[in-house]
């Protein structure tokens, strides 16, 4: 757990740093998204690891040597995200960052809202596959019933 969060700290920093750098000669903000997206995963990889507590015994929970440092880190984390934020807005123009953030989180839900349809639809397809085969189970057993039945009335008949 510490090793993640350490690799997230240092995620964060490489691209802050990256940031940092192209900046100035960005002629859109293409050119530091690659950047932008080791920020957030950074910032996510700091955030899983100060949550993710199962597994994990009471020492390393609960030990202040790793309350600290997750703290510390997330502060870390979050303070670079505001310095990113302050330099993106200060080369495109107010309101840029806030879009960026907007937008990656409507992307966000949009793939959230669409993952749940498509585990959804599987199991409506995964329904209907049970229903039919129900369906022609019965069937079959009604048919060899029938055959059956057919068969001792025409037994008996002879």
């Amino acid at each position: 757990m510490i090793a993640e969060t350490l690799a997230g700290i240092a995620l964060v920093k490489s691209a802050v740093d990256g940031i940092k750098g192209a900046i100035g000669t960005a002629s859109d903000i293409g050119d530091i998204a690659s950047q932008i997206d080791s920020l957030f995963a950074g910032q996510k990889q700091v955030n899983e690891a100060r949550n993710k507590k199962s597994g994990v015994s009471l020492v390393d929970q609960f030990g202040v040597e790793n309350v600290a440092r997750e703290t510390i880190d997330a502060k870390i984390a979050a303070e670079k995200l505001q310095e990113v934020a302050t330099m993106v807005d200060m080369r495109f123009g107010h309101g840029t960052w806030r879009g960026i953030v907007d937008e990656r989180a409507r992307r966000i839900k949009e793939a959230k809202e669409a993952a749940i349809a498509k585990r959804r639809a599987e199991q409506l397809r995964q329904n209907e596959i049970m229903e039919n085969i129900k369906m022609g189970t019965i069937v079959c057993v009604l048919i060899m019933i029938a055959a059956g039945l057919f068969i001792t009335v025409v037994a008996s008949v002879s």
